[in-house]
């Protein structure tokens, strides 16, 4: 069989060949030259607003490199005079536009605006500032929206529509006049905004950013009067290590507890305490509803606070399938709390987590106790990073340290939770009658690890089939629930509204795809060396239940959403 003959194009004079690559943004950055953009993102849609990665053709036109299709035979440039003042024009028009308090944002060090002036050497504006006073909306629990520093690439708008189908905003107005606006300028807490945070995550610029708890929970931690506990998510160990001296993924749970020492909290536990409860509980309600009839199906997790608001907003018949279990933070801040009560001191409790849905999750009323939030603030993993670069610790050289006693025993099961598929993959390891090493494999195979925003499996259980859906995703999920409208069915549904789950959470580092695997890879490798691997093996829930949990079960680990 002939082999198809390999085409090529000349980029700066050199030849590159055309593998099946969407764009020529794709091809020159294939070989080695980082073309800036702003509006450009591999997950989303084309839409060449920003125009700075304009290149010039053999016959001085101007193309734009992500929108334009490579082709044998082409000629670009990507770097010409006529090209840098191009760009330098661009950015000096958006800096005329733009709020320049740099010093003072949020988005500081972090702003790919800055970034970009400072790659190409911008020392003035020549044009005057006409920048908007700023508007600032921070109804919302978890995020920020400043219109001022908005420069219109429109990155948060297709993350909304595109990826999580939420479409609580959206450009507004023309010309001059046009910003990215909720619905009739209402405020964010009002719209159908689920406080994802994938929208800030995307910003590049600081326009949304994550709205902070930092300031109340120093306050707290200066309060002697006051014991203060902290929880970490699983998801949070692999995600802040770049930006504090180590390795993107790496596991750093060790030296953030040493960390969190430092700054003064008196007790450091794991999440996965709280995630290993959760695998108890929601197994056994799926048991419940196996065993059942007429019981709802499929069951769809509830460990995700964005799907939850999703599911009320947008399909409140089916919050019957979602699971009435508390999520793991939820959870093991239940149990803190039970405990605290019979404590002289005020107790102030923190969750860091990789979420920024967890900030507004924290304040449901259905959630509290005692007429009192269980978990009294969250911060993300970016907020935990502010904190350590504050008070000066050097992250890379603190020796690691355990989380404290009584509640440091863990599965790997619960570590897993921060991927898309680990919930799933720690349920099926609870059900299993095969509890060998090669039943753990072959767990691991059965379809549910991975990336991909939808993935399908079928596993046997007691004579029957059980059909699994695992998506992450908002508008993954959307379309899941029309397949189950039309009639398919489904036994186990597990919904993460970031694409990827919590390793990609709004609260996270941004990452571009290529490192998720990374964050994913660090998590599977904890698991690995975890002794314990099921979450009924963990001694220390067989504890729980026979103390703080006994008789008060229903009370402190499940949930009944209001769905007036």
């Amino acid at each position: 069989m002939e082999k198809a003959k390999k085409e090529y194009m000349l980029i700066d004079g050199m030849p590159v060949e055309i593998n099946g690559e969407k764009n020529l943004l794709e091809l020159i950055r294939k070989t080695g030259i980082k073309m800036p953009t702003f509006c450009y993102h591999t997950e989303l849609s084309i839409y060449g607003a920003c125009r700075m990665c304009m290149v010039e053709n053999k016959w001085g036109g101007l193309d734009a490199a992500c929108s334009t299709i490579p082709k044998a035979g082409m000629e670009i440039r990507t770097n010409t005079e006529r090209l840098r003042k191009y760009r330098k024009n661009i950015l000096e028009l958006l800096l005329a536009n733009h709020c320049r308090d740099c010093t003072v944002c949020v988005n500081n060090g972090k702003c790919k605006l800055q970034a970009l002036a400072a790659q190409f050497h911008i020392m003035n504006v020549r044009f005057p500032n006409t920048a908007s006073t700023p508007v600032i909306d921070d109804s919302s629990a978890c995020i920020v929206k400043d219109t001022s520093k908005c420069i219109l690439c429109g990155d948060c708008v297709r993350v909304c529509n595109e990826i999580q189908n939420v479409g609580a905003i959206d450009f507004a107005h023309r010309g001059s006049k046009m910003t990215i606006s909720t619905a009739f300028n209402i405020p964010l807490a009002q719209s159908p905004c689920v406080g994802c945070g994938q929208c800030a995550a995307a910003c590049p610029t600081g326009a949304i950013t994550i709205k902070s708890n930092v300031s109340e929970v120093w306050k707290a931690l200066d309060d002697k009067d006051t014991k203060t506990t902290v929880q970490v998510a699983p998801a949070v160990r692999v995600a802040l290590g770049k930006e504090l001296g180590l390795r993107e993924g790496e596991d750093a749970m060790g030296r953030i507890v040493a960390a969190l020492h430092k700054m003064g909290f008196d007790e450091v536990f794991d999440t996965s305490t709280g995630a290993d409860l959760t695998v108890l509980e929601e197994t056994d309600e799926l048991l419940g509803r196996l065993a059942d009839d007429k019981a709802p199906l499929p069951l769809f997790t509830s460990c995700c606070p964005a799907w939850i608001q999703y599911c009320e907003n947008n399909y409140p018949e089916l919050m019957p399938h979602v699971s009435s279990c508390r999520s793991p933070m939820e959870m093991f801040a239940a149990i803190l709390h039970e405990e605290s009560k019979n404590s002289a001191k005020k107790h102030y409790h923190v969750a860091v987590m990789p979420c920024t849905a967890k900030k507004f999750e924290a304040k449901r009323d259905e959630l509290k106790l005692d007429g009192k939030d269980p978990v009294d603030a969250v911060i993300t993993t970016q907020e935990l990073i502010r904190m350590i670069k504050e008070i000066g610790i050097a992250f890379e050289d603190l020796e690691p340290e355990a989380p404290d006693a009584p509640y440091a025993g863990h599965s790997g099961s619960a570590v897993i939770f921060g991927v898309s598929g680990g919930v799933t993959e720690a349920v099926l390891r609870r059900i299993s009658p095969d509890k060998t090493r090669t039943g753990l494999n072959a767990i691991a195979y059965q379809g549910i690890r991975g990336l991909e925003g939808a993935k399908y499996t079928e596993v046997e259980y007691e004579g029957r089939t059980l059909k699994i859906a695992v998506v992450s995703g908002l508008k993954n999920a959307s379309d899941l629930i029309e397949r189950i409208r039309a009639g398919e069915h489904f036994d186990i549904v597990e919904v993460m509204a970031c694409p990827g789950g919590c390793i990609n959470g709004g609260g996270q580092p941004f990452i571009t795809s290529e490192y998720k695997q990374l964050r994913s890879d660090g998590l599977y490798s904890a698991d690995k060396l975890c002794s314990v691997k099921r979450s009924e093996e963990n001694h220390l829930t067989a504890i729980l239940y026979d103390g703080i949990l006994r008789d008060k079960t229903h009370e402190l680990l499940h949930v009944k959403y209001d769905r007036k």
